[in-house]
């Protein structure tokens, strides 16, 4: 019997209404300077989206695009055992709660 070489995962795809998201460090010290202890972490749901399921990239109701730094609810993420750090989470686009923009996409041009 041959053989099998393990072969290196280079790309997650979200399936359906998803995203998958890198997750932002959480936070070791208060806006104001103070170091917190491990166990008083404040715990993140902010990350970078690293790539969108082929639904969510055609829905032009989900206004979603690659590298946007999104909001997100935990609670339904699903941790992608893919690199050592394990940042890299698929969400329910329905867990996707704000965007984060440099301009309001809503605002008419004068």
């Amino acid at each position: 019997m041959p053989k099998t070489r393990k072969q290196k995962l280079e790309f997650v795809e979200p399936i359906g209404a998803r995203v998958l998201v890198r997750k932002d460090e959480s936070k070791r010290e208060t806006k104001g300077g103070i170091a917190l202890p491990d166990q008083a972490e404040i715990p993140t749901i902010t990350g970078r989206i690293v790539a969108i399921s082929t639904r969510v990239e055609h829905d032009e109701d989900v206004p979603l695009r690659q590298y946007d730094k999104i909001l997100f609810h935990p609670k339904n993420s699903i941790p992608v055992d893919f690199e050592p750090d394990n940042q890299l989470f698929v969400i329910p686009v329905e867990d996707v709660v704000a965007v984060f923009r440099r301009e309001d996409p809503h605002k008419l041009e004068e």
